[in-house]
């Protein structure tokens, strides 16, 4: 399968501004760039898939340019809900230094920030170079922009697509990059910059733009939110265990798509899950493949090894077998609630809302139905304490087979 045969295959492409691209990505030799905003302090699991859509195009001998926007980064891309928070030169500072650092480990790409090509522009140079090339009524029209009119948009995130357009026209003419690609979300901004780069170089110039398709879970809601917030890439703020987790909760009708899009395993090893998801869904041999995948891509075998093991403790109740740092990744997915230190079991079920009543708790102890850390406890009279605890001060409670809690001594 051709590259750019294996892209639509994956669900990859959204939009291509020229049909002469399809031969080029299969051709191999483009630079291309790719680029985001430091934001935040690490990529999250929705920037994952876009990636890896340029990993794939880098495998195809095709070079990437990963564009972290340190000056971008002060304006802000036009949101549909409205004017983003400003962030400081300090935040963006450490926010970019740490994104190009994992960017760099997880996928080796050259490095860019537009803040080095922007920062000594005057702002009279700007308005005549850049700006005189710009029409109003065409940005006006662009989808982004748009759908803030009514709500009203800032005349500084409104400049955002044409420092972008910048951008592109810098790369183009100092790295020789011919294509973006970038979210569905992105095709104003992508196409903004083809322009700018036809009104500089001519109308004859190879420029191309690629969209990729915002991964959604089945309600349409963006892919990337847990229980506990935002899934993120950086495992010292989502370890591998929630990651792991996460992707094993998938929904069976959109983990085949997952599979498409997060990983790189094959058409004939995806076509076999897609069977299993339809004929045995209960085994959930998609999800833990998909699972697998991202995990080890992202953290390495023992990671994914390391989240297995606390996957099982969980199940089997085996969770003092434990270490502590695993067993805190284990109880971060979980809600604490906080209750008085040395009470009883029935005392803790109740207060901290676990059950309704002490004699419902009572029934819950005796009945076999509760465990703490572990063990099963049918002492309706047994003391949980901090030192019992199975870290910090974080008990584990299970009800049943599959309900989960974690009390918390103060």
């Amino acid at each position: 399968m051709k590259l750019f045969d294996e892209l639509k295959w994956r669900g990859l492409i959204d939009n291509v501004t020229s049909p002469e691209l399809e031969e080029k990505l299969n051709n191999g030799g483009l630079t291309f760039y790719i680029g985001t905003d430091p934001t935040g302090d690490s990529l999250h699991i929705g920037h994952y898939s876009s990636l890896l859509c340029a990993k794939r195009l880098k495998e195809h001998g095709h070079h990437p340019l990963m564009l972290v926007g340190g000056a971008t980064g002060f304006i802000g891309d036009p949101k549909a809900t409205g004017e983003r928070s400003m962030l400081t030169k300090e935040v963006l500072e450490h926010n970019y230094h740490c994104l190009s650092k994992q960017i760099e480990e997880l996928f080796g790409f050259e490095m860019v920030n537009n803040l080095d090509w922007t920062k000594d522009i005057t702002i009279i140079d700007f308005l005549r170079d850049i700006g005189k090339l710009f029409n109003v009524s065409y940005m006006m029209n662009k989808e982004t922009v748009k759908r803030r009119l009514e709500s009203g948009i800032s005349y500084t995130e409104f400049s955002y697509m044409i420092l972008q357009a910048h951008d592109f026209l810098h790369l183009y003419e100092e790295k020789g990059c011919t294509l973006q690609i970038g979210g569905q979300d992105q095709w104003g901004n992508i196409t903004s910059g083809l322009e700018l780069i036809r009104k500089k170089h001519g109308a004859d110039v190879e420029c191309y733009g690629l969209t990729m398709p915002l991964i959604t879970k089945a309600d349409g809601t963006k892919f990337g939110k847990s229980e506990t917030g935002t899934v993120w890439l950086d495992k010292n703020k989502t370890s591998a265990y929630e990651m792991y987790q996460f992707l094993l909760n998938s929904e069976d009708e959109k983990v085949i798509d997952y599979l498409k899009k997060l990983t790189f395993l094959k058409k004939e090893e995806i076509d076999t899950l897609e069977e299993c998801v339809k004929t045995a869904p209960h085994l959930r041999e998609a999800q833990k493949a998909l699972a697998k995948e991202v995990v080890t891509f992202l953290h390495g075998e023992n990671e994914y090894n390391k989240a297995i093991k606390i996957s099982e403790a969980l199940f089997k109740g085996d969770v003092k077998t434990l270490s502590s740092e695993e067993a805190s990744d284990a109880l971060k997915g979980f809600e604490k609630r906080e209750v008085a230190d040395h009470i009883t079991l029935t005392e803790a079920l109740v207060s901290s809302g676990i059950a309704s009543s002490k004699r419902e708790a009572r029934e819950w102890i005796k009945g076999n139905s509760i465990q703490v850390n572990g063990e099963k406890i049918n002492d309706v009279d047994f003391v949980v304490s901090s030192e019992y605890a199975l870290c910090h001060k974080d008990t584990l409670i299970k009800r049943g087979k599959r309900n989960y809690f974690v009390i918390t001594q103060k």
